[in-house]
């Protein structure tokens, strides 16, 4: 997995170097460099879907078929024109007037900023919602920044293309460009793992979809992703609408989209704004509500929202100068309104909101009796990539069992989570399906909850089959999730051990291949532990499929006990405190591994201070 994180920062300091080395502006700067990391992302894409094609693809006369645009629409990929494909570019001569390259409309071109010009226009051709919103300033750049800039995002980190990749590292460019816009109203980025929680908890399927506050678009991506997977193709079977007041989100929107195959149709600007429009004229109609909504916007014009509609619980409170000071129930209430007879909405929320009082009381009070508050979650601290609030995900579903119609799911996740680093947490794959499941057998859905548990002794048995290690196959090929969880510590206790030694006993000349090869050892069975930790995570607390209240994680909460604890719709209200356990850290192994990480850094540290040193002596300082 790379670290998204570093490789931003890294892309970032480079790319800001050069600029600031040249006469552009932020704002000249900005989209041209947004749209050089769509290039380069659409391109791994493109290879990756290639690969696939090209798998079954058939032959005739001993002759592969020639791969099509319409192979990659199949597949959900945006097709590139040969002249719009980041290894054409970047390899391009230095002396672009004399390589004889003309445009699409059969100019001769003379620079490398009408070359990539031209490639943002052929790609526009081959996607309807792109007309006009890709980049094409690039004559404003000399060659050799432009040169440079394909060099720095040539980057094969970027291959990864799971998720939304292009959104995060977008939004850490656009929060360095323009922080005033970055943290306008609130608006941040939505984190991978809260996506993925509100779309594998909504299960979209067909119909259509609406994020009012589309950002960089990451719900319609993981829709797409999700439908794909489930053997469907999303753009049969989904509608995908947006609404997005920043212009800057609304283009990395569409591209973002483009770059997955997906279409659908985005507002941007004043039209855009939720709070006075319903833009596409959808109030009532979707299957599916996803949104991360900027929190507690104020100022509100109360006259203008009342008029627009969608408050089907009324006004939140309005202030002496005619204005709601709080947006965050003009959303709650937008998006149950926006749902049809049997639509369900997935939404990130402000913490203060389970338990805000006032009218905010009196909507979310009519909002329980309707039966449709399906499940609640909280979320830490440290979610977000620019923000270290915490949160909740609201989730409504119009058409709920009857066995559950008047109850309600509260899942208390802020101690559940895996560490990034200092400033980020998140929820690993494992720990998303867990999660998921506690859903699943709320819902009855039993058979989704067996077949995870069944993922994860497949999961293990093929890593210890892969490792090809006779100790870690006695290890996993045990029927109690404890039993592998105990066996696994043992083997990595031992190798611990066996490490240390070997180390130790190793020449001058050998250590580090030595410690590379058992790190690299200790590492495979550290993920098969965290795996097999998760697994007994889970099934200690359901076993074999029967949701039960665990304390301090999830409760299922009747109308009548909402009401009892003041309509609150907190999940730390109801699920309790969860009696502190034993992390099973070994304290002087975890001492020393800081130790070595601390002296590590120090080295760091010291090699930037000579590095800094000889850099202030070569200027004379």
């Amino acid at each position: 997995m790379i670290n998204i994180r570093k490789l931003e920062a890294e892309l970032w300091e480079s790319a800001d170097l050069l600029r600031a080395g040249s006469k552009l502006t932020l704002n000249q700067y900005c989209m041209p460099v947004l749209g050089l990391i769509f290039l380069r992302y659409a391109y791994s894409r493109l290879k990756k879907v290639e690969a696939e094609i090209l798998k079954d693809r058939p032959s005739r006369g001993g002759r592969v078929m020639p791969v099509e645009a319409s192979d990659f629409s199949a597949k959900s990929a945006l097709f590139l024109p040969k002249e719009a494909q980041y290894e054409y570019l970047v390899n391009l001569p230095e002396n672009i007037a004399a390589a004889g390259l003309i445009n699409k409309d059969g100019h001769p071109m003379n620079s490398l900023g009408e070359v990539v010009n031209n490639a943002m226009a052929l790609i526009e051709d081959q996607s309807e919602q792109l007309t006009g919103v890709l980049p094409k300033s690039y004559t404003d750049f000399s060659d050799e920044l432009l040169a440079e800039l394909l060099r720095i995002f040539n980057n094969s980190a970027l291959d990864d293309v799971v998720g939304d990749i292009i959104g995060r590292i977008y939004e850490y460019f656009l929060s360095k460009f323009a922080p005033v816009v970055a943290s306008d109203d609130g608006v941040f980025f939505t984190p991978k793992s809260l996506v993925k929680m509100i779309v594998n908890i909504l299960e979209p399927k067909q119909g259509v979809l609406l994020d009012c506050a589309c950002g960089s678009g990451g719900m319609f991506v993981q829709s797409g992703d999700f439908v794909n997977a489930a053997g469907m193709n999303t753009n049969s079977t989904m509608t995908f609408y947006g609404q997005e007041k920043v212009e800057y989100n609304a283009q990395l929107c569409l591209m973002n989209m483009a770059v997955h195959g997906l279409t659908g149709v985005i507002k941007s600007g004043d039209e855009a704004n939720t709070f006075y429009h319903d833009a596409h004229n959808l109030n009532g109609c979707c299957d599916y509500i996803m949104a991360n909504p900027p929190f507690n916007v104020d100022k509100v014009k109360a006259e203008s929202c009342e008029n627009a509609g969608r408050l089907p619980f009324g006004l939140p409170s309005v202030n002496k100068n005619k204005e709601v000071s709080n947006g965050n129930y003009l959303w709650i209430s937008y998006f149950y309104s926006y749902l049809n007879e049997h639509g369900r909405a997935g939404f990130v929320m402000a913490s203060s909101a389970t338990d805000s009082q006032g009218k905010d009381k009196d909507i979310r009070e009519a909002l329980i009796h309707t039966g449709h508050v399906d499940v609640m979650i909280s979320v830490g601290n440290n979610f977000f990539y620019t923000k270290s609030l915490p949160c909740s995900l609201w989730f409504f579903d119009k058409a709920k069992g009857e066995v559950i119609r008047d109850k309600v799911l509260f899942i208390d996740a802020r101690n559940y989570y895996t560490v990034v680093d200092r400033t980020l947490n998140e929820w690993s794959e494992w720990q998303l399906k867990n999660l998921n499941a506690i859903v699943w057998l709320y819902r009855g859905e039993t058979d989704k909850y067996t077949t995870l548990l069944q993922e994860y002794h497949d999961y293990l048995h093929s890593e210890a089959e892969a490792a090809d290690n006779d100790n870690l196959k006695e290890a996993v090929y045990r029927d109690s999730f404890a039993d592998i969880v105990s066996a696994l510590k043992e083997k990595l206790s031992a190798l611990h051990k066996t490490a240390k030694a070997e180390v130790e006993a190793a020449g001058k000349r050998d250590k580090k291949s030595v410690q590379q090869q058992y790190g690299d050892r200790i590492a495979y069975i550290e993920n098969m532990l965290t795996v097999a930790k998760e697994a007994h995570w889970l099934y200690e607390k359901f076993g074999d499929g029967v949701y039960t209240d665990v304390l301090g994680l999830c409760k299922l909460a009747t109308i009548a006990e909402i009401e009892e604890k003041g309509w609150s719709l907190t999940p730390g209200a109801y699920v309790g405190v969860a009696p502190v356990e034993d992390d099973g850290i070994d304290f002087a192994e975890r001492m020393a591994e800081i130790h070595r990480e601390l002296l590590s850094l120090q080295a760091e540290s010291n090699d930037l201070m000579d590095t800094i040193s000889q850099n202030m002596k070569e200027m004379g300082i």
